[in-house]
């Protein structure tokens, strides 16, 4: 974990690769829950006999369920201590480029794409978080994640 001392520091970090989360195994039980909490119940993700046989050889994790690791990707990545609280503020672009397969293994690399001062003592961060699949020859997500954090 990346440990960043307040929000002078962190800003000084535009442009760079600022952290990378540890890594978190995808299992069919998360894809299972999720599927029950949004409904989306499609073969791919949710009928292991059916999705083995399919086009990606095993089940594959709901997009929606890789982008939502998000924050955990952010808390296990990286502190800045002077912060007494953070808000997610949404997302600019996303784009889920590869499949994930269940048991695969994925990281997030955090790059800082900008910082900038809001009111009530607080900053606004852009962040490029590629989350990459171990094994994998390119990100299974990109997504551009903007963040409020307040000292």
């Amino acid at each position: 974990m990346k440990t960043i001392a307040n929000l002078a520091e962190l800003a000084a970090c535009v442009g760079q690769e600022v952290a990378v989360s540890n890594w978190v195994t995808v299992t069919q039980e998360q894809i299972n829950l999720f599927a029950q909490a949004t409904g989306d119940h499609q073969w791919i993700h949710v009928d292991v006999a059916r999705a083995q046989a399919g086009p990606f050889g095993a089940p594959i994790a709901h997009g929606f369920l890789t982008l939502s690791l998000l924050p955990r990707f952010f808390e296990e990545a990286l502190v800045v201590s002077s912060v007494r609280m953070g808000v997610n503020v949404g997302l600019n672009k996303v784009r889920f480029v590869a499949p994930v397969p269940v048991g695969s293994r994925l990281r997030a690399r955090l790059k800082l794409l900008e910082s900038r001062a809001i009111a009530d003592n607080g900053t606004q961060t852009t962040w490029e978080v590629a989350i990459e699949r171990e094994g994998g020859d390119k990100p299974v997500c990109v997504a551009e994640s903007l963040v409020r954090q307040y000292e």
